[in-house]
């Protein structure tokens, strides 16, 4: 099988895809490419959240089982597991809204970028090329943001993974024993990982303001 060839045609198909997805959009549901950008961050903000309050729940529950000793060892174990759980499905889903928003925006500069040379007026083609300059600064600060929050998330996910496999591989005092030890770390990565999630929530609803209110974004 001719790889290169296959990678070409799997890359093209896909940027056809997004491109249709786009178009369909616009055409549908009346979103032009900014109000997508919008809505995707707004997903993805709504994500962050999500996160940061299931990290907070399970440090919660991380300090009640290891501080309630009458609850059986079994019982501490399958509700640490199901936490951990639901912290990676939201961490995932944190993954995929960043990535939605890199695929949005860089459509989105692409085709202002290319309309920039339909202006007859210099004056307002150095305006929107100035208003275009800001966007995507504030746009790469935001991505950097985001990334480094998720890339945040996943050292604290596999912290916790090991905790949980301690516990189920030694089911007995001696584990809890270590996991009230652990216990600090483990709130201390995730008090941090939290402060790191506020930060981009904000920088988010920055870029979302900057956008909603620049009246002279390309609409097609």
């Amino acid at each position: 099988m001719n790889t290169p060839l296959v990678s070409f045609l799997v890359t093209f198909i896909k940027k056809r895809m997004d491109g249709f997805y786009y178009q369909s959009r616009e055409s549908l549901f009346g979103h032009h490419k900014r109000d997508l950008v919008v809505i995707q961050v707004d997903h993805a903000c709504n994500s962050l959240k999500g996160t940061r309050d299931q990290f907070e729940d399970a440090l919660q529950q991380f300090k009640a089982i290891v501080n309630v000793q009458e609850t059986s060892l079994e019982h501490r174990y399958k509700l640490l597991q199901r936490q951990f759980e639901f912290c990676k499905n939201k961490s995932d889903d944190v993954s995929h809204r960043i990535t939605a928003i890199e695929e949005v925006s860089n459509s989105l500069f692409k085709e202002w970028e290319d309309e920039l040379g339909q202006y007859s007026n210099r004056a307002l083609r150095s305006q929107s090329r100035q208003q275009l300059k800001a966007s995507k600064q504030q746009y790469n600060r935001l991505i950097k943001a985001m990334r480094k929050a998720e890339s945040r998330i996943h050292p604290v996910l596999s912290a916790f993974k090991d905790q949980v496999l301690f516990l189920k591989h030694n089911l007995n005092a001696q584990a809890i024993a270590a996991l009230q030890h652990e216990f600090v770390e483990i709130s201390i990565d995730i008090s941090q990982l939290i402060a790191v999630m506020e930060v981009t929530i904000n920088e988010a609803s920055q870029f979302v303001s900057t956008l909603v209110d620049q009246k002279a974004l390309p609409s097609s």
